[in-house]
């Protein structure tokens, strides 16, 4: 831990403790739900048309939770000193809420799998969506700044195209954010909402990245 906290690392030890949480309640499940159990992954009605296996479903979280720590650590590892000091503030909570969602839907499963009534899935797809809608909104309205934005790999070379960059990459947040939002309230399923979030974390950020791209060749 003490050769962590000397490095220019993104992955702290709350990070740790939230791979722990994941880890923790994967545990409980693959103890306490039966190994024969599915989880009904979209709804046809009334009809589950499709269904994840227990095991299936379970492992997603530990691994993308491991996946994520590891990308984090290695970006922290590649960043400059300067540039780790001007991107640390969001990439710290990027991670973090990541974390987060993960371990979050990885409890909606456990309590799935005991047949509770608290869909705690598509309370975290109504709470992810409304943070992802208020930055949508932060980021189209933002003005440039040293600090302050998106970060990227690369420089966004004029003022016109850091305006077009976070015009374009908050109204992606913002849909995506209202498209989770969408599907909680609509209940389309675990699978559905599941994949939602992958995507309404993702799109956005590959957005900000093309949009970078195509202002720098103008």
């Amino acid at each position: 831990m003490a050769y962590l906290s000397a490095m220019t690392t993104i992955v702290t030890r709350f990070h740790l403790l939230l791979l722990a949480v994941t880890l923790a309640i994967t545990g409980v499940a693959l103890f306490r739900v039966p190994a024969e159990f599915f989880y009904a992954a979209h709804w046809s009605g009334s009809v589950a048309d499709w269904q994840w296996p227990r095991d299936l479903a379970l492992t997603v979280a530990p691994v993308l939770a491991s996946a994520l720590l590891l990308g984090f650590f290695i970006l922290g590892r590649l960043l400059t000193k300067n540039h780790f000091a001007k991107t640390q503030h969001i990439l710290d909570p990027a991670l973090t809420l990541l974390l987060g969602v993960v371990a979050a839907t990885q409890l909606g499963l456990l309590l799935a799998g005991f047949g509770s009534d608290l869909d705690l899935i598509r309370l975290t797809g109504f709470g992810l969506g409304m943070v992802l809608l208020v930055a949508g909104v932060v980021l189209f309205e933002a003005e440039r700044h040293t600090y302050a934005g998106l970060r990227l790999p690369w420089p966004i070379a004029s003022d016109a195209a850091w305006q077009l960059t976070h015009r374009a990459a908050g109204a992606a947040f913002a849909t995506a954010g209202a498209g989770l939002v969408a599907l909680a309230w609509f209940d389309v399923g675990i699978g559905i909402l599941v994949l939602g979030f992958a995507v309404a974390v993702v799109a956005p950020v590959i957005v900000a990245a093309v949009t970078t791209v195509l202002a720098s060749r103008r």
